[in-house]
Order: structure tokens, then sequence, then C-alpha cells
């Protein structure tokens, strides 16, 4: 399966990021990606951006070296209602949004608390991809999770990283998440959650993982640059 964009990585704004936007897409040039979402941490994150760094979306490139760039952010979720550490204003303003837990925001808590705070924030329209719900940490739920995300168009994403670098223990949930939004009929989108810019583009543990459940690469979200476009070119602001 050949995938043309990598839809989760942070920069040196993100604070415990090391590498550059200009990096991140001659890398991405280098390993044949056609588009490449800048995600950064939202700023209740420790050493993360202030909300000045999400408005001046108007000095962000729309394209570097031939790679497509998207400005978006991963937003964590604050509390078991759901709400987001970026107010709704520049949510708006942002080409990509994806949601998750950090236990720097958001302790890890019951498998019914955990699931009741990711279905709150899934309803939430501007939501695009729930990022890394197969950390051991944050049990959830995953019948319902991905049920809500199917139900309002919302993509789960296998995070690669969580098979190399972190939330070591995530491969079996991973799977258990694959076979479900498989069964479902929804999409998933493979993300490195790159850190320094030569792991953008790094997806071979998650695809191994999508090809030993038999999913349908077609539901791969960034398998092609029209499936991301259509995706995030949808009305749901």
């Amino acid at each position: 399966m050949n995938l043309v964009g990598d839809l989760h990585t942070h920069t040196v704004a993100s604070g415990h990021g090391y590498s550059t936007v200009m990096e991140i897409a001659q890398v991405a040039k280098r390993k044949k990606l056609e588009v490449v979402a800048i995600t950064d941490h939202s700023p209740e994150m420790p050493g993360g951006p202030l909300p000045i760094y999400f408005e001046s979306h108007g000095h962000f490139p729309r394209e570097i070296a031939g790679v497509k760039i998207y400005f978006g952010v991963e937003a964590d979720i604050l509390d078991e209602k759901g709400n987001l550490a970026l107010d709704e204003k520049l949510l708006k303003k942002l080409d990509i949004v994806i949601v998750s837990f950090h236990p720097q925001i958001f302790p890890p808590a019951s498998r019914e608390i955990n699931t009741q705070a990711l279905l709150r924030a899934i309803e939430n329209p501007l939501v695009d991809i729930i990022a890394h719900p197969g950390n051991p940490r944050y049990p959830l739920d995953y019948e319902r999770v991905v049920e809500a995300a199917v139900s309002r168009g919302k993509v789960i994403e296998i995070n690669n990283s969580s098979f190399t670098i972190t939330r070591r223990g995530s491969r079996e949930n991973c799977r258990l998440i694959a076979q479900e939004v498989k069964k479902q009929g929804g999409w998933v989108a493979v993300s490195s959650d790159a850190h320094f810019c030569e792991t953008v583009g790094e997806f071979k543990e998650a695809q191994g993982l999508l090809e030993e459940v038999g999913f349908p690469p077609e539901r791969v979200l960034n398998s092609s640059r029209d499936n991301i476009e259509k995706f995030l070119n949808r009305e749901r602001r």
C-alpha cells in the first residue's frame, strides 16, 4: 500500500519537536510524499505554542518543494466533557484538527470516563481525526468510539510512533481498533507522529498491522491525495 501523505507531524513549535516546517517538507519531498500536515500541540501542552501561533496561519506556506502543506493542530482533550485545548474561533481557521489524550493534560482515568470524554470530543464538528486511540494508558470502549467516529465522518489514526517510540504496548489495541473500523466500514489514517524530520513518512509498522488484519487500502485516508483533499475540504465548519 502506497501512502502519499503524513497528516500528523510536529515542529519546534511543539516545544519537544526538533525540526522546522522547511526541514519536514524537504524530508517529505525526498520520501516522495505529496502532502504533509503540520499539527503542533495545543497551548495547554507544556512547551506548546501560544494561541497566536494558530492565529497567524496567513504567514504559513501552502506548498514547499512541491509538497502540499496543511496547517492544523493536535488538540488535547481537557476533560470528561470533551472540551478541547483551543477555542472554536481558532479551530475554524485550521485545515485539520486532530484530538488526543496526553497525561500532562488529562490524567488517565477509567475506561468509562476516557470513553465518555472521547465520545464528546467526537461530537465536535470541527474534529477530523482521533489520534493514537490504542494508547494502553487510556482504555476505551473501541466499539462505541468507532461507531461514533464512523457515524460522524471522523477518521481513526493508526499511529506508527506508538509501535516504535512512545505508547509502548499499543500494538494489540491498535489491531483491535483496526478490526473494528474495518467491521464498521470506517476510515483510518496512517501517521508518523514525527517529532523529528527524518521520521516523517515512516509508516512501516502501522502498514504491517493493517495488512495483517486485511484492512481495505481504499479506506486508508492518506492512500491518495484525492482522498485527503476531499476529506479536508468537506463541509464541516
